[in-house]
């Protein structure tokens, strides 16, 4: 039998399914609060993401009511989230994470392609931005710096849509990096210095 990971992946790890657990990540959303959310996603095919996780226990149904001559459902993400557990984590290889960045880089092209896609766009009005930055942190430094990040963002996932808010991503890569070769004399190589 096939591992949680495979499992996971299988069901997570398609572009709309992230972008539909992206919405339910905010809190508990109805069918129709979804697919407003997801208008250039078909109703059919919302329909048979929503059902595939759902089945999966990546999305729960945690309420049933009748609207006009129908049920909709209303979803929430389970107990944890929809996320992979730290054991998961810990024993996946490197190919599974392999497939895991490619899903998280994938998403984060499509969420920037349909933002150029709009009419007008102003990256400093719509506060768009992007870089890389390196820092050079012992253990205890990195740890004071993921602690004093974690502070500072937990208190704003729990905010819910309203007006004059605006959804944006923040999405956050952190890993080690080669540092730099060097000549004789530790001079950077030509190629570095660009």
């Amino acid at each position: 039998m096939r591992d949680s990971r495979e499992r996971w992946a299988e069901l997570a790890l398609h572009p709309v399914r992230i972008r539909v657990l992206r919405v339910v990540g905010g809190g508990r959303r109805s069918t129709r609060e979804i697919a407003g959310r997801l208008p250039d996603v078909p109703q059919a095919t919302l329909y048979r993401h929503l059902a595939a996780l759902a089945k999966g226990g990546l999305l729960e149904v945690v309420e049933e009511r009748r609207v006009g001559g129908t049920n909709e459902r209303v979803y929430a993400l389970p107990p944890g989230g929809a996320v992979l557990s730290g054991e998961a984590l810990a024993t996946a290889t490197a190919e599974d994470h392999g497939r895991y960045f490619t899903a998280f880089v994938s998403s984060l092209l499509a969420e920037f392609s349909r933002y150029l896609a709009r009419e007008q766009i102003d990256l400093a009005a719509d506060g768009v931005g992007y870089q890389q930055s390196v820092l050079h942190l012992d253990d205890e430094e990195f740890a004071d710096f993921a602690r004093g990040f974690t502070e500072l963002v937990r208190p704003l996932l729990g905010n819910e849509p309203r007006e004059g808010r605006t959804a944006r991503l923040l999405a956050t890569v952190l890993m080690p990096v080669d540092p730099p070769s060097t000549q004789k004399g530790g001079e950077p190589s030509p190629t570095e210095r660009t």
